[in-house]
């Protein structure tokens, strides 16, 4: 199964909606695709299996069983792909396709893009094809620890 995540974001993004539903037409996806397409209607993709959202519990589950993510370029849906050791596909929301206020999910996409923990070139179709080979995501290390402890230092440091 294939797990396609747009997120919370008020805007439609029917462009990365659109471009899923064609390859399941072409036959370049054969699995199931099931979509959380938050405010963006989705009744008009006869091959996509789409709820606007899903509690915590059934998201978690999603990740867990799904072969592939194809998600929006938020932080949360991204990192809870990478944490479960599943390929995603990145797709950033555009300011210029009305997805999104600014572009900072594209800044976000090319981080995790650059540290491999994701695939993102920007061509859906060939991204599909390159987690289909066998794509691993590099290990996910959060930095929070880290930070904790230097806000920690800094404020025994100012007493």
């Amino acid at each position: 199964m294939i797990l396609v995540v747009l997120g919370t974001q008020e805007l439609p993004f029917t462009r990365l909606l659109n471009d899923v539903n064609q390859m399941v037409e072409a036959g370049d996806i054969n699995e199931k695709v099931i979509v959380q397409n938050g405010h963006t209607p989705a009744q008009a993709f006869q091959h996509l299996d789409a709820q606007a959202f899903f509690s915590y519990d059934e998201m978690d589950k999603l990740y867990d069983e799904a072969k592939l993510i194809i998600s929006h370029g938020g932080t949360g849906s991204i990192i809870t792909g990478v944490k479960k050791q599943k390929p995603v596909i990145a797709v950033p929301r555009r300011q210029e396709h009305g997805e999104h206020n600014d572009n900072h999910q594209l800044e976000i996409v090319e981080q995790f893009v650059s540290t491999g923990h994701v695939i993102g070139s920007g061509d859906l179709h060939q991204d599909v094809l390159t987690a289909n080979e066998g794509f691993t995501p590099a290990p996910f290390t959060s930095g929070r620890d880290h930070i904790a402890d230097m806000i920690r230092t800094f404020i025994q440091n100012k007493a």
